[in-house]
C-alpha cells in the first residue's frame, strides 16, 4: 500500500471539503493506492452524525464520491466531475467506534466516462454502504486548464 500525495495543496485558495488537510471544517481525507484500489482510512467526528452516534448518509456519500475522484486522477490519469451516483446504505456507521475505510476501484472506462465502484466499511470491516459512481472525464489537457489537474505523476 502506497500513500498518495495531495498535489492540490500547492494552489492558493484550495479548500476542498473532502481532501484539504487544512480545512478544519472538512473531512481531511488522505489516500492510498493498494493494487487496483484507492482507499482512505478516516476517523469520523461526532459533528458528522445524523442520528445519535450514526454517520450522516450525506457524509458517507461524500466519502465515496471523493474516493471516485481520486480514482479518476490516479487510475484513469484524468480529472472529471460526478455525473451520477447511486448509493446503497446497508448498515449504520457509528461515529464513536473508530476508523472506517472507504475504497473504490475503476470498473470500466470509455472516452467520456469512468465507472467506479465505491465501498464504505465500518471499524470492524463490515460493508456498510456501496455506490456505483459515473464520472464525466475530461482529456488531460482540458482537465489541467479547467480543473487544475496537475498530472498523474504528481500523486506519487
Amino acid at each position: 500500500m502506497k500513500k498518495l500525495n495531495n498535489p492540490f495543496v500547492q494552489f492558493e485558495g484550495y479548500n476542498c471539503f473532502a481532501c484539504d488537510p487544512n480545512n478544519q471544517e472538512g473531512l481531511q481525507m488522505d489516500f492510498y493506492e493498494d493494487g487496483e484500489y484507492i482507499l482512505s482510512e478516516w476517523e469520523p467526528k461526532s459533528y458528522f452524525q445524523g442520528y445519535l452516534n450514526v454517520l450522516h448518509g450525506g457524509i458517507q456519500s461524500t466519502l465515496m464520491d471523493e474516493i471516485a475522484s481520486w480514482i479518476v486522477y490516479v487510475k484513469a490519469k484524468k480529472a472529471g466531475v460526478t455525473a451520477s451516483m447511486n448509493v446503497k446504505f446497508k448498515k449504520p456507521v457509528y461515529v464513536n467506534k473508530g476508523k472506517i475505510t472507504v475504497r473504490g476501484k475503476l470498473k470500466e472506462m470509455n472516452r467520456k466516462f469512468a465507472f467506479i465502484q465505491g465501498e464504505l466499511f465500518d471499524h470492524a470491516g463490515n460493508l456498510c454502504a456501496e455506490a456505483d459512481i459515473k464520472y464525466f472525464v475530461y482529456p488531460e489537457e482540458v482537465a489541467r486548464k479547467k480543473l487544475y489537474y496537475p498530472g498523474p505523476d504528481s500523486f506519487y
